[in-house]
């Protein structure tokens, strides 16, 4: 009987951990090691899915034979990408430019055994309400959100920043599209449920 391959997420994030354990297929994360500073002109969606095709690649080329998953998001908004704001100062800044508009969240996703890759971006659009300087201090000094693109953890208390979310995939604006990922896994012979019927 074939060995089941090993399945690797090319992440240190707690939060695609905490997603991809959803699917309860053993995995172990490894840290990609990859450069994730944009190329000069390039789109939002095409940043993302570079960078979730370079983790996964990098990953694998460390670990022959294994199944791993890569993944990148972009927040954008007037079609500029907005990064981890990294301290309160640019977080206040963040939320008072997202204040009443809509964000493009990119969430991409590339699967690879090394030879074949798969890839995918989902796109969840979600409208800020209008905040209030008081609403901004609060959010931030609450859950210091200063490590995600848009300083909002929709996770968390973030989702109370939100008017409203669009989405093929909710577990998209995480970081991990489950769905698209599910089926990814299916084609790579990783059924989360087992062999379809």
């Amino acid at each position: 009987m074939p060995q089941t391959p090993r399945l690797i997420l090319a992440s240190s994030s707690r939060y695609r951990r905490s997603m991809l354990e959803r699917l309860r297929l053993p995995f172990e994360s490894v840290s990609p090691d990859v450069d994730e500073t944009p190329h000069p002109g390039e789109a939002p969606a095409a940043i993302a899915l570079r960078l979730s095709v370079a983790k996964a690649m990098a990953v694998a080329s460390r670990h022959p034979g294994s199944i791993v998953i890569g993944s990148d998001q972009v927040a954008t908004i007037d079609g500029q990408p907005i990064g981890k704001p990294g301290d309160f100062a640019r977080a206040q800044a963040q939320l008072r430019q997202l204040s009443g508009k809509t964000v493009e969240f990119h969430s991409a996703l590339a699967v690879t055994d090394g030879q074949h890759t798969e890839q995918a971006d989902v796109v969840t659009y979600c409208k800020f309400r209008t905040l209030s300087e008081a609403a901004i201090d609060t959010y931030l000094q609450a859950e210091q959100p200063y490590d995600t693109a848009g300083s909002a953890k929709a996770e968390s208390l973030g989702i109370a920043l939100m008017e409203s979310m669009q989405s093929d995939d909710p577990t998209a604006i995480i970081g991990l599209p489950l769905i698209a990922l599910t089926g990814m896994l299916m084609r790579f012979g990783l059924p989360p449920l087992g062999s379809p019927a």
